[in-house]
């Protein structure tokens, strides 16, 4: 899987998932049928929009992006159906290309942040259980603090 091919699924699925939510919460507030899709759709969405923080970190630190195109990056998860628009300018921008920098036999990591990414790169199933061990505690603990409160 090459940092692109991460970064679309990832996209399309948080914008997926804002599309259930969004679906839920008209048929709760404004067709007033049913918040049964608010529940699902809010849960998917959440663990998805975690997933693709996490993913988008990711492919920011292999990509080299600037602070600016990262920030936005993660604020694209904010807005919903954004992330597909940011990354169809990513790939305009050809800020997808290339492969994982830090794969084995391939460049030497500089620093903290590139050295987890290397050993993540060199180390998939371990890696890969620790992101999913490690969003899901994030997920659970949201879930346990509950919906945000409403201002006002």
């Amino acid at each position: 899987m090459t940092p692109r091919t991460l970064f679309r699924s990832v996209a399309v699925a948080e914008a997926v998932t804002w599309a259930l939510l969004l679906a839920g919460m008209y048929l709760k507030y404004v067709a007033g049928t049913t918040d049964a899709l608010v529940s699902v759709g809010g849960a998917l969405h959440g663990f998805v929009f975690l997933a693709y923080l996490v993913s988008t970190s990711f492919v920011w630190v292999n990509q080299r992006w600037s602070a600016g195109t990262g920030a936005l990056g993660l604020l694209a998860g904010v807005v919903p159906f954004a992330t597909v628009l940011f990354d169809w300018q990513l790939e305009r921008r050809g800020k997808l290309d290339g492969g994982w920098r830090l794969a084995s036999g391939k460049e030497h990591p500089a620093g903290a942040v590139e050295n987890v990414q290397a050993w993540v790169l060199r180390n998939p199933l371990p890696a890969v259980l620790v992101a999913i061990i490690g969003v899901s505690v994030v997920f659970a603990a949201l879930l346990i603090a509950g919906p945000p409160v409403p201002v006002g």
